[in-house]
């Protein structure tokens, strides 16, 4: 089955609390991240910094936390949030955990999995008010909420109208690579084949998921390290 490219959306990088990941972000990357939102289907809200270059136009990155004034929302919480070892891997600071693949045919995309035993999770409608107007997407989100792979495999994602990235102004941070070991290698490569993943280099190894910025501090890499 012929895909169209999927491409690299947004990181996804988890914090214990959003202030956490802001003080995180300031340390780090030299920056500090933009308002995001809240998602009140999962109960999460974010802060958000433009990655973009030519490589990865439309590129993002997502500090997300549990929000702790929004209700349960009655169902497991999307990227693993509700997993206790991410949880705990995070109470430290926050950390790279996965990242988002968006694509013009994402019910396509989830077929295609599944022709290789990989269940992605049906799509979801979400949406999020923001200043520049109603962001509205399909997500595939898994019912246990898990990211598959160590987050190696990319959660599918498909844009409405309006895409974030294109009103947010430029961060001084720039994707250079994102780079993905798993000691399943093969199914992990056939996957990205399925979805006609680009901009993602993967490898044998034990589970990891690197991204190189550019950043005011200099070249900063994430890793999720296992988590």
């Amino acid at each position: 089955m012929k895909q169209s490219a999927a491409q690299v959306d947004h990181l996804v990088v988890a914090a214990q609390s959003l202030d956490q990941g802001v003080q995180w972000c300031e340390a780090t990357l030299g920056v500090t991240p933009r308002p995001g939102g809240e998602h009140p289907l999962m109960g999460t809200h974010n802060r958000l910094l433009r990655l973009s270059t030519a490589g990865y136009p439309r590129a993002y990155l997502e500090i997300i936390a549990i929000n702790p004034q929004a209700p349960p929302p009655g169902r497991s919480r999307w990227f693993d949030l509700d997993n206790p070892e991410l949880q705990q891997a995070v109470q430290g600071q926050p950390r790279l955990v996965h990242f988002v693949a968006r694509t013009g045919d994402a019910a396509s995309a989830l077929k295609a999995l599944h022709l290789l035993g990989i269940e992605r999770g049906p799509l979801v409608h979400a949406e999020r008010q923001t200043a520049e107007g109603l962001l509205r997407w399909q997500i595939s989100v898994r019912a246990d909420g898990q990211r598959l792979f160590y987050g190696a495999l990319p959660t599918l994602i498909q844009w409405e109208d309006i895409h974030p990235a294109d009103t947010m102004p430029d961060s001084g941070l720039a994707l250079q690579s994102l780079h993905a070991c798993h000691p399943r290698l093969e199914d992990l490569q056939a996957a990205h084949r399925a979805i006609g993943m680009t901009g993602v280099t993967v490898e044998q190894g034990a589970p990891n998921l690197v991204a190189t910025l550019a950043t005011p501090k200099g070249i900063v890499t994430l890793e999720s390290a296992g988590a």
